[in-house]
């Protein structure tokens, strides 16, 4: 959303690579748009208005890398210039800048080099002048105010949240090792955060506990807003405040058995927007922060929700809906009237299925895990089975929009979403469930899926296939090993094939973030080689498809090439779809295209050699 809650940018993705638009809602220019032009091929993932609505920062993937850039526009759509503003050493290899988010006028990003220590900086989107905030290994700047910042540090399932002012760090939360604090807002120092007057038409109140000193009084005191596990086994939404005589935090908002995956905050302190997640489902709360008043849940217009946004004073809030018959699209909602507000554009379009039913699988040591099951339309006969292994492995798989899934239903395919241990979603214990030497239970989970498919009657044991992407392409390979028998087909798409390679090839600070959840490459170097596909390459029967992005830096390409080879060489059936002008996330729309082409084709000739086999 534009601060004035006059405008707001977005992603659209209809051929090539995503782009960045600008969206017009008010005033002569309402139901226009504008594409944002930039002088760089490749995806945009991220795009944010300024706090005082001058700018648009866009985050960039050239050529579909992993590694991104940092661009910026002005907001008048008759101002083409386009300007980077994220530097490197002349003569140094670039690495990667994350946009995070916007401190007053100026850009928070993360600049991460080839070394994997990561720098927090403030850039002035008009000269690049650069302000370092904090710089270490690990580090990862979440937000920054006045001179304030927050910066989250440790590895995967065991991140906590520093405040960073003037030249001190403070820890926010008591130590809980295993618990995960990753993302916070600061709300205030006794003076408004990015404060406009007469902002939307509004009258612009700020909310202070009760017997606060007045601004400029207030040395050493910062309140912040963060997501935490600390102290629960579901994240929740707890405030911070830091003061000169110590750290108190108390709980906002939270519920059983339920995880709070985003929040936002209006810059007037008045509204808090809370998605909730429900085995992968999303539900939305506002939260009035002067009272602590939670309300009712709004309806959603579809299962699943993400990228919240709001405008300075709360009276508007924008994120992307999405669910198996809508793909995603911007919905705004008037926070405080429930109302959503038609927006005068085309509807989002592409292949849709209808809703899926959630599973609950018992998994052999008695573990219960749940997976979204979509099925063919009446009329359409069943041939087979697909498992959908989502990425992470803190991933989940939701209720959301897919464009593969469809051309799979109409061939008579089902798919199924299993969210083994180890997946996000579920609480802390059940995502740490899969660390380490605990990742063999995980594959194991992969084959009660499979009988529970085969029990259910959803398809014959001799026709289900399995599928992943990234973390959910190495379970695939994965489960095609130890469990050959149970599967017509595998498809994996930039999954890793050996994970003592994939430590020595990926960038180093996804490399030092993953040792609590696959083991350290030096320590953990043997369990390494026992998990890992490629070391029983000999064990696979089941035709695999490799699919891998050449601009891929997160899972290199040679993963694939490398079990492509040890399958040939094994007289395997095995292909290898290698997309050289995309990478990880395969955005471009042609490609795309072409991967669901793919997959359909193999998995109907592989169900049909098992029917004949039978």
């Amino acid at each position: 959303m534009s601060p004035d809650a006059t405008a707001f940018a977005h992603l659209v993705d209809d051929g090539g690579f995503p782009r960045a638009v600008q969206r017009f809602l008010r005033g002569w220019r309402a139901s226009s748009s504008r594409d944002v032009e930039l002088p760089i091929d490749g995806p945009v993932t991220r795009v944010l208005h300024s706090a005082d609505g001058h700018w648009l920062a866009c985050e960039v993937a050239p050529d579909g890398s992993t590694r991104t850039q940092i661009w910026v526009v002005t907001t008048d759509p008759d101002d083409r210039d386009a300007r980077r503003i994220d530097s490197w050493d002349p003569g140094s290899p670039e690495g990667t800048a994350e946009l995070i988010n916007w401190d007053g006028a100026r850009v928070a990003a993360i600049l991460t080099g080839d070394d994997g220590v990561g720098t927090s900086v403030l850039i002035d989107p008009g000269t690049g002048e650069t302000v370092v905030l904090d710089r270490r290994s690990g580090g990862r700047l979440v937000d920054a105010w006045a001179g304030s910042a927050l910066v989250r540090v440790g590895p995967r399932g065991y991140r906590d949240l520093i405040l960073l002012r003037r030249g001190t760090e403070t820890a926010l939360l008591p130590y809980d090792p295993g618990s995960t604090t990753d993302t916070g807002i600061i709300l205030d120092d006794h003076q408004p955060r990015r404060l406009r007057s007469g902002l939307e038409g509004e009258t612009t109140k700020l909310y202070h506990p009760a017997g606060t000193l007045e601004p400029g009084d207030a040395d050493g005191y910062v309140r912040a807003l963060v997501r935490s596990e600390n102290g629960a086994e579901h994240a929740r939404l707890l405030e911070v405040t830091m003061t000169p005589d110590g750290v108190a935090y108390q709980i906002i908002a939270e519920r059983p058995g339920c995880e709070l995956d985003e929040f936002t905050v209006s810059d007037d302190l008045s509204t808090v927007a809370l998605l909730w997640n429900l085995h992968g489902a999303s539900e939305l709360q506002i939260l009035k922060l002067a009272d602590l008043t939670l309300q009712p849940p709004i309806p959603l217009p579809g299962m699943v929700a993400s990228q919240l946004s709001i405008s300075a004073g709360g009276s508007m809030l924008a994120m992307t809906v999405e669910g198996p018959s809508t793909p995603p699209t911007v919905e705004l909602v008037d926070p405080r009237t429930r109302e959503w507000e038609p927006v005068d554009r085309e509807p989002s379009t592409g292949p849709v299925t209808a809703d899926p039913t959630l599973e609950t699988v018992v998994a052999r040591d008695g573990l219960e895990f749940t997976g979204w099951l979509f099925r063919p339309r009446d009329g359409v006969p069943t041939i087979g089975a697909m498992l959908f292994l989502h990425g992470g492995p803190e991933g989940q798989g939701r209720p959301g929009y897919n464009e593969f899934f469809p051309a799979l239903l109409e061939e008579g395919i089902s798919v199924f979403l299993p969210n083994v241990r180890g997946s996000g979603g579920f609480g802390r214990s059940f995502m740490h469930a899969d660390d380490k030497e605990r990742r063999f239970a995980a594959i194991d989970d992969v084959a009660d899926a499979v009988a529970y498919l085969v029990d259910n009657g959803v398809a014959p044991a001799d026709r289900i296939a399995c599928c992943g992407w990234s973390y959910g392409g190495y379970l695939t390979q994965a489960a095609l090993t130890f469990h050959p028998d149970d599967f017509a087909a595998g498809i994996s798409i930039c999954g890793m094939s050996d994970l003592n390679t994939w430590y020595r090839n990926t960038e180093p600070w996804i490399a030092a973030a993953a040792y609590p959840k696959y083991g350290h490459p030096i320590g953990d170097r043997d369990l390494l080689e026992k998990l890992s596909p490629l070391q029983r390459a000999d064990a696979m029967t089941a035709p695999l498809l490799l699919v891998h992005g050449g601009n891929d830096t997160n899972v290199p390409p040679t993963e694939s090439l490398q079990m492509f080879d040890a399958l040939t060489a094994l007289d395997r059936r095995v292909e290898l779809l290698m997309f050289d002008d995309d990478g990880h996330e395969i955005d471009k729309r042609e490609n795309r295209a072409v991967l669901v082409k793919a997959m359909r084709e193999w998995l109907i000739a592989a169900f049909a050699r098992a029917q004949n086999q039978s």
